[in-house]
């Protein structure tokens, strides 16, 4: 649309430019003639008083050398014969003898090509016996059209300027339509993508202002539609874990015999496929968003969810330790996002390490990047890698692998990623790399990797 616009201001103002300037320049054109011509006919008249006077050869010759033209050797009289006076021809003449004849004849001034180039003026003269003499003027070519040429660059320069200025013009103001639907385009490949922060600037013309107004609306509800299934497939199993439990735990007290065997195995089967479905609602859903439309404090979802954790924590008789949230971090994930990353590192704390056993938050701000740690003092880790393949389970029933896999893909979305390590407190560390401008991780990013190849070999738990 945008060369398309080009092309209609270009074509528009060629035609304008054509229309005006060629005429003008024509007009240019004849003026340069009109004022050659009425300047040899000022001067043809500077000889009249003269032959209404004499017709001696002899004064005339005089008074044609006393004007500019003579001067010049542009200027000549033809005087006929009159009674017994022989014909008089003064200077060079240049039209030809029918030229001057056929004005003589027809008693009014007339102009006639030159073969050398220009044109001769002959204008007549009326003397005092009545015959009629004929004054020519040579009129150059140079003078015919003297200013012309300047006049036509003059114009071919006006136009070529209003031609750019115009194209410059239309590109300007296609771009002003052109670049928001692009935004739009853009933002909407984005969203199907799975990257739920891509958003619009709600800008442009009134049109494009209003669909960029709609589809903010549109991907603020697909986020939270999806926020809402994620919520239920957690609810989903925090719902369905303690009825599944007491169902276990009362299929073990049935004792032997074929009946308990295939009650224990429903249920068995049941857990798996809860699991199964569980799994597959974490799978579904997209990468965490990014974008500015989708971004929260790190710092203040850290303090939120850890209220909740620490009652847990201080029932346990765990020693907590939380750092680097007392000012704002931002960061490029949604806050049900990082909540729920949060609480899946969290939870491994608490499952896999014994009561009492300390742990740690820290949030570190790298300039482009921001560095989540999760640390305990627990066991640590037999096999980082293997802990954080998707849907893992590190071998323990009940577990559906994924919440490692949460914590990577939320990373990942940004550019960054997920190491495991020995943590300062001697068991594992979850550093969780964010990086802020969308790129892969930084330098400081690509040295901390041989660290965690060297701490990675701790012996423990299961992630």
């Amino acid at each position: 649309m945008r060369w398309a616009l080009v092309k209609v201001c270009l074509a528009v103002t060629v035609m304008v430019v054509v229309a005006f300037a060629v005429p003008l320049g024509l007009v240019v054109q004849e003026m340069a003639s009109d004022r050659a011509f009425s300047n040899a006919e000022r001067q043809a008249a500077t000889i009249g008083p003269t032959l209404s006077i004499t017709t001696d050869p002899v004064q005339l010759r005089k008074a044609v050398e006393s004007t500019q033209m003579g001067a010049d050797r542009r200027m000549a009289v033809h005087v006929p014969a009159v009674g017994d006076s022989p014909r008089v021809d003064i200077g060079d003449g240049w039209a030809g003898e029918r030229a001057v004849s056929e004005v003589r004849r027809i008693g009014r001034a007339a102009t006639a090509p030159v073969a050398g180039g220009g044109f001769a003026l002959l204008q007549p003269v009326a003397l005092g016996s009545g015959d009629i003499a004929v004054v020519e003027i040579l009129v150059p070519e140079s003078e015919v059209s003297n200013g012309v040429a300047t006049a036509w660059v003059v114009l071919a320069g006006v136009g070529l300027a209003l031609v750019v200025g115009s194209v410059a013009v239309a590109d300007r103001l296609g771009a002003r339509l052109v670049r928001p639907a692009e935004r739009l385009a853009d933002a909407a490949h984005r969203l199907g993508e799975g990257r739920l922060g891509a958003r619009v600037p709600e800008e442009g013309p009134k049109e494009l202002r209003s669909a960029a107004v709609a589809f903010n609306s549109m991907a603020d509800q697909v986020v939270e539609l999806l926020a809402n299934e994620r919520e239920l497939a957690a609810d989903l199993s925090h719902r369905l874990r303690t009825p599944l439990t007491v169902l276990r735990l009362n299929a073990a007290s049935l004792g032997d015999g074929p009946a308990a065997e295939q009650t224990r195995a429903a249920v068995e089967q049941l857990e798996r496929e809860v699991d199964t479905i569980i799994r597959t609602a974490r799978e579904q859903r997209p990468a965490g968003a990014q974008g500015p439309g989708a971004g929260c404090d790190a710092s203040e979802v850290i303090r939120d969810r850890m209220g909740f954790w620490s009652a847990l924590a201080e029932d346990e008789g765990r020693e907590v330790r939380l750092a680097g949230v007392d000012r704002t971090v931002r960061i490029p994930v949604a806050r049900p996002e990082l909540a729920a990353a949060l609480d899946a590192m969290l939870g491994n704390v608490f499952r896999h390490t014994p009561e009492g056993t300390p742990f740690a938050v820290d949030v570190h701000d790298a300039g482009d990047a921001v560095i989540v740690l999760v640390s305990d003092a627990g066991g640590g880790i037999a096999d980082p890698d293997a802990a954080l393949r998707r849907g893992n389970d590190g071998g323990r029933d009940g577990s559906t692998g994924l919440g490692l896999d949460i914590v990577r893909r939320v990373a990942e979305s940004t550019g960054g990623d997920v190491r495991l390590g020995r943590s300062v407190l001697g068991g594992t560390e979850v550093r969780v790399w964010i990086a802020l401008d969308g790129r892969a991780r930084g330098e400081s990013a690509r040295t901390g990797r041989g660290r965690r190849k060297r701490r990675g070999h701790a012996a423990g738990r299961p992630a």
